[in-house]
């Protein structure tokens, strides 16, 4: 389990957010921030820097809905949707807005750890797949690059395309620099 987890809890209930921290700290984890609204819970994340947070679906000012795209959207934070709501729908705008679980009031103890470490274990798959995704567009434009030094070469030189990608790679090697920045380096040439 992920104990020692960074928590910050948003319920308007007073009560509520007083027993799930019992029940968290209890299991572990560190409740380091709580609030009573949306815009509090927001605050409190872009401060404290949690590694997940509660939100209850319904909260005064920006509800737990509206909080949640926006910590998905700034620097992406894990979200676990509390809610005496089971509805279908109430279902759907959660995973919608990107929680990577949802609790129904009240919250049992022995359903807390799992839909911590669910919505962790999530969250990790999605930061993994971001960085795969990251480095292929990055791939991807390299390749591009060099495919455009390669034409550079072959015009300027005479060079045919395995003698244009021979010569990039020499050139980098003996640089020691990668392909990426002497395809750079050739296509800066080419345009000053």
């Amino acid at each position: 389990m992920s104990t020692g987890l960074r928590i910050v809890i948003a319920d308007d209930e007073a009560v509520i957010r007083l027993g799930l921290r019992a029940m968290l700290e209890d299991q572990g984890y560190r409740v380091v921030g709580e609030a009573a609204d949306g815009k509090r819970a927001l605050d409190l994340v872009a401060k404290l820097e949690p590694d997940l947070v509660f939100l209850d679906i319904k909260m005064p000012g920006i509800d737990g809905l509206q909080a949640a795209r926006r910590l998905l959207a700034g620097r992406g934070v894990p979200v676990i949707i509390l809610t005496a709501y089971a509805d279908r729908a109430f279902v759907e705008q959660a995973r919608e807005a990107g929680a990577l679980a949802y609790l129904v009031k009240p919250v049992r103890e022995s359903d807390l750890g799992p839909a911590v470490e669910m919505a962790m274990g999530r969250f990790r798959e999605i930061q993994e797949l971001r960085r795969e995704i990251g480095s292929l567009e990055e791939a991807v434009e390299t390749r591009k690059l060099i495919e455009r030094a390669k034409g550079v070469l072959m015009r300027r030189e005479g060079l045919d395309e395995a003698a244009a990608f021979t010569r990039l790679q020499r050139q980098a090697r003996d640089a020691r620099k990668s392909m990426k920045e002497i395809a750079q380096s050739v296509l800066g040439d080419a345009e000053g």
